[in-house]
C-alpha cells in the first residue's frame, strides 16, 4: 500500500466532509430526522420501521464511521473507494428517486434537488480511489 497524494486529497476532502455531516448529526431534531427517514425510505423501505430519533442516531453514527474510515491512513483506497461507493450510491439514488429533485429529463436538478445533486462528486471520488492505478516505478 503505497502512499498517493492524490487519492490522500481526495481520501480527506470527502472524510472530513462526511464526518462533519455525521456529527452535525448527532442531535438531529426529530422533524429533521422524520423528512431524511422519508427520503430515505423511497430506496430503503426497512427504514420506516425505526422512529426517527434512532434513524437519525443510525444514520449520524454511519456518518461518522464512514468518514472515520476514508480518514484512517492504514485503511486501502480501494477499500475507501468501495464503501464511499456503497454510501454514495445510496445517495445518488435517494436523490434520482425523490420526487421534486430533478428537471423532467430526470438527471438535472430543480432548485430544490441542487444540495442533493452535490453528490455525485462523492460517487466520482469513489471511482477514482476504486480504480487508480499506481504506475510501476523503474527498477535502477
Amino acid at each position: 500500500m503505497g502512499f498517493s497524494i492524490s487519492n490522500a486529497a481526495l481520501r480527506l476532502v470527502s472524510g472530513a466532509f462526511i464526518l462533519n455531516a455525521g456529527i452535525g448529526k448527532l442531535d438531529l431534531a426529530p422533524e429533521h430526522a422524520a423528512g431524511l427517514q422519508a427520503a430515505a425510505g423511497e430506496l430503503i423501505p426497512q427504514v420506516a420501521d425505526l422512529t426517527p430519533e434512532r434513524f437519525g442516531k443510525y444514520l449520524s453514527y454511519s456518518e461518522i464511521g464512514l468518514g472515520a474510515f476514508l480518514l484512517a491512513p492504514f485503511v486501502s483506497s480501494r477499500l475507501a473507494g468501495l464503501a464511499l461507493g456503497a454510501f454514495s450510491g445510496g445517495l445518488v439514488a435517494t436523490y434520482l428517486k425523490s420526487p421534486g429533485m430533478t428537471e423532467p429529463d430526470g438527471i438535472r436538478p430543480t432548485p430544490a434537488g441542487t444540495a442533493m445533486a452535490k453528490d455525485f462528486w462523492l460517487a466520482g471520488i469513489a471511482v477514482a480511489l476504486l480504480f487508480n492505478r499506481r504506475r510501476p516505478t523503474k527498477s535502477s
